[in-house]
This record gives C-alpha cells, structure tokens and sequence, in this order.
C-alpha cells in the first residue's frame, strides 16, 4: 500500500439513514483504494450490520488511531466512536441518540483533520432534527465545520458536471435571506467561489450573480436589493479583478450556468441555488421506483481542511430497502482526493 495516498476520512452520517449504506458501497469500488486511503468515523457495530444484511464480502476492522488502519480493499477500517446502542436504533426513525452519533463523527473527522491525522474528510447526511433534538444546534454540516474550525467568511459550493452554484445565505428562513444580502457578503462570496474554482485549476473564471427579485428587478420594479446591494458589490468585484457578470435573471442564468457557460455562479439564498442544481444531478426512475442517479458534491469554502459531501439528505424513506446511490459519496471521494493531492 503506497502511503502517499491521502487520508480520507469518511463520516457514516446518520445511522439510522443511508449514510452506512453508501459508504459501504463507494468502498467496495476497488478504483477508491487505488487512489486514496479510506477510514471510515462512526460506530463500527452500525457498518457491520449493513454488511451482514447483504452478506457482502467485507470486513470490518474497528480502530482508535488512524495509525492502525490497514487501508485494503475488502476491509473497512472504523475510527469506532462506539456510540450508538444497535438495540435501540430504529431506521427510518429520527431519533436523538442517532443524531448525537452523526455530529460525534463530524466534530471526530475535524479534529483529526486539524491535528494533521487525516489530510481531508467527506461527510455521510445528516439529519437535522436529530442533531438538534440531541443537544447540538447547529443548522447544518457547513455551520458545525465553520465553529469548530474557527471560521467566520465560509460557503457552501454545490458542484456537479460544468454546473458550479454557491450561496449568499443557506440554512435560514427565506424572509431573512432576503435581509442577509449585503454588499459586503457578496464580495465575500465571490472571493470564496473564485478562491475554490482555482483549486479546481479554473483560473480567472466567469462567474455569475444571479438577481434576488423575479428579472433581477427590472430596474427597481420589483424590489431594490440589485440596485442597493448587488450591483455595487459587483462593481467592486470587477474593480478588484474579478470575472463576474449580473445581476442576471435567475431563471436565465441558472439555464446557462449548467451548460458551462459561467464557471461558477452565486444564488442569493438556499432553494434558489438547490432546485436548479439537483435537477442537473438527480434522476428518478418510475419503472422501477428507485433513484438512477444521485449526483453532485457539497464543498465547504473558506476551511482551514477540506470538506466534501453528497448533497442529499438521509433518505429515510428508502433505509434497508437497498435502493441507496453511492453516486454522490464517489463524487465526494474524488473531489477530497483532488484537493488533498493539491494541499501536498
């Protein structure tokens, strides 16, 4: 086993959700451990009860210390928190022992990505009411790797094919996004985005800002955000040197944004940025009730680490039904190797 390959860490997510079940399948593709060297954080009992459902032909190997992973396909080394009671874990269910689970894997792979013990971390899905009903409130992924990593100017960047789309504002109601777009912010944002498309090797990109109002306003018809906020942040933007071009429409922009036309784009709040980005990743199949495809990678900007992870939810809905794609945790894989390969 080469040891210049980086060190993943992979968060199972929620356990009573999909999480154990993608990260099972994304490590059975024998093209991850050719690349990277995986370990999965979380509670090895929960990995192996996958396993034994579908009598897979994998092991699991539960360690404290990333020093003792063995790093071989056909076995899936655990950093085991031991924290989850198996007969008390319901799937399907939200409950706030899982919660507790999910968010102690994710505040374990921060701290052993800041202490240097693992050179990226992809995160499994999480459910939020769980993490709250478990004491922790944090609105999200993105917000518990802000905090626990000191962090005050971040963004989520949503990445899938040419279609690159990052937010003003998430995880908050949609009356308040509209308070929270501010000159100030958007400079900020388009930093980060032109900051993350350059570790994709884009340099100089084109990006979009799409308008917060319906026809970005139509010079001041419908709201004055674009005349007050957007349009001199972006005015600055260009004067700092920056390829940004808006306030466009966003029924218009997010159309050629998915073509490749813009190298990233910025969406002013949370769905406006979602709804156009899973329909570029996200199949579903009718005639046999399951999900094609589920694409698409979730990075965090502005991190002292690397953060990725799929952009879907627990899917409780489907647990133990193995309908589950690995298509987004192997995206995420990728794009953690990718950026931890450039960190070397």
């Amino acid at each position: 086993m080469r040891n210049d390959k980086p060190i993943i860490g992979i968060t199972m997510g929620d356990p009573a959700g999909v999480g154990p079940e993608i990260v099972v399948k994304a490590l059975t593709d024998r093209a991850v451990y050719e690349r990277c060297r995986p370990v999965v954080i979380g509670d090895a009992k929960v990995i192996q009860s996958y396993i034994t459902s579908r009598a897979l032909d994998v092991e699991v190997r539960a360690i404290k210390d990333v020093r003792h992973a063995s790093f071989r396909q056909g076995m899936i080394d655990v950093f085991d928190l031991d924290n989850v009671e198996m007969s008390a874990l319901k799937p399907g269910e939200v409950s706030a022992m899982a919660g507790n689970a999910a968010f102690e894997a994710v505040t374990t792979a921060i701290a052993l990505a800041l202490e240097k013990k693992i050179d990226a971390t992809v995160t499994g899905p999480i459910h939020k009411k769980a993490i709250h009903d478990a004491g922790h409130h944090f609105s999200g992924h993105t917000e518990i790797y802000a905090h626990y990593t000191g962090v005050d100017h971040y963004a989520m960047l949503l990445v899938e094919g040419n279609f690159r789309v990052t937010h003003i504002s998430t995880h908050v109601s949609l009356r308040k996004a509209c308070d929270l777009v501010k000159k100030r912010r958007i400079l900020d944002v388009i930093k980060l985005l032109d900051g993350g498309l350059r570790q994709m090797g884009i340099y100089g990109g084109k990006i979009g800002i799409a308008g917060l109002n319906p026809h970005a306003s139509d010079s001041g018809l419908f709201g004055d955000e674009e005349e007050k906020e957007i349009i001199p942040a972006i005015r600055q933007a260009i004067a700092q040197g920056f390829h940004v071009e808006g306030p466009v429409a966003p029924d218009t922009m997010f159309t050629k944004a998915v073509t490749g036309y813009y190298d990233g784009c910025i969406a002013m709040y949370h769905d406006q940025g979602h709804i156009p980005f899973k329909l570029a990743g996200f199949r579903w199949d009718n005639e046999t009730g399951k999900m094609e495809s589920v694409k698409g990678v979730n990075i965090t900007l502005g991190l002292p680490i690397i953060r990725t992870s799929v952009d879907h939810g627990t899917a409780f809905d489907i647990v133990g039904k193995d309908l589950a794609s690995p298509d987004a945790m192997l995206l995420a894989i990728d794009y953690a190797i990718r950026f931890a390969s450039k960190h070397k």
